[in-house]
């Protein structure tokens, strides 16, 4: 059975108005809630057998504490299609990974996000917020299989739950 774990990116800053929408940072939240939700998700699951992740800083500053927590080795592939994307690039990246791995962790933004476990779940209605992590278990024998409502949904967290 294939995997994925969306995670959206921790709370950004907007105190440095002279960056663009790339470089921005996270907050004081931000920085507090990505290593929460990581624990939080390292209680739930296994190690991931790979991560592909948005360029941005501010998903790469969330990843850190992802690979920290889940003590991840291995390559993460930073796809600059996850950034600002539609779902039709996310459905191509998810579609192209290598099937020798069935558990992902997919880190990225909204919209994107939640057009995506709208599509795979054939109907999502609530809003992925900043560290909010959606697991879903996809019917499916090939990532290239990936179509509308393939997915089940295992849980949804995110930071104000706790």
């Amino acid at each position: 059975m294939r995997e994925i774990i969306l995670i959206r990116h921790a709370k950004s800053s907007w105190k440095d108005i002279s960056l663009d929408d790339f470089s921005r940072p996270l907050n004081k939240r931000g920085e507090k809630d990505a290593p929460f939700m990581a624990k939080k998700l390292k209680s739930l699951i296994q190690t991931p057998d790979l991560i592909i992740s948005s360029p941005s800083l501010r998903t790469k500053l969330t990843l850190k504490s992802f690979l920290d927590e889940f003590k991840y080795k291995k390559d993460v592939v930073f796809e600059k299609n996850i950034y600002e994307a539609p779902l039709e690039n996310l459905l191509d990246v998810l579609k192209n990974i290598e099937n020798k791995h069935n558990t992902i962790f997919f880190i990225g933004h909204n919209p994107g996000f939640n057009l995506l476990a709208d599509y795979l779940l054939g109907g999502f209605t609530e809003n992925i917020p900043t560290s909010g992590i959606l697991k879903m278990s996809l019917d499916i024998n090939s990532w290239s299989e990936l179509k509308e409502d393939c997915a089940s949904l295992e849980f949804f967290i995110y930071p104000k739950m706790f």
